[in-house]
């Protein structure tokens, strides 16, 4: 059953593992799909951070959009994907590394992931996304 607007918002806005999907730019190529985190208030815009100068990075800039989908398996099989423009390209701020950080992990490793981070990561840029097309289901618990 489809997510009315409420429910897939609701539900992209928890902290849940993205797959991130983004056009390879090349007929011999699928699309490059890797696992991102993400930040979402319901109704915004979508934002990630990646490396700048990496594969994502030039993908994006490239195709000038890219799909989300986020899944669960319980304690009902629900997921929603999203697709839409980028809509901004800035760098990335010590402030966000700290805010994705907090979303997905425990209070106490946050110090050290965001050194790690700092330290091996490099210059980062996040991506914003105006979420334009989406497909959602909750298929019931089975």
């Amino acid at each position: 059953m489809a997510l009315n607007i409420e429910e897939r918002q609701h539900f992209l806005a928890e902290p849940h593992i993205a797959a991130i999907a983004i056009d390879s730019g090349s007929p011999e190529r699928a699309p490059l799909v890797v696992p991102i985190w993400y930040q979402y208030t319901p109704g915004g815009d979508i934002w990630i951070l990646t490396g700048a100068d990496s594969r994502k990075d030039k993908l994006i800039k490239a195709a000038g959009r890219f799909t989300l989908l986020v899944e669960r398996i319980t304690p009902t099989v629900r997921y929603v994907s999203v697709e839409g423009p980028v809509t901004d390209r800035t760098a990335g701020t010590h402030d966000q590394v700290v805010e994705m950080a907090s979303r997905y992990l425990p209070a106490e490793k946050v110090d050290g992931y965001v050194a790690m981070a700092t330290r091996d990561h490099g210059e980062e840029v996040v991506y914003r996304m105006r979420p334009q097309r989406w497909v959602s289901s909750d298929l019931g618990a089975f």
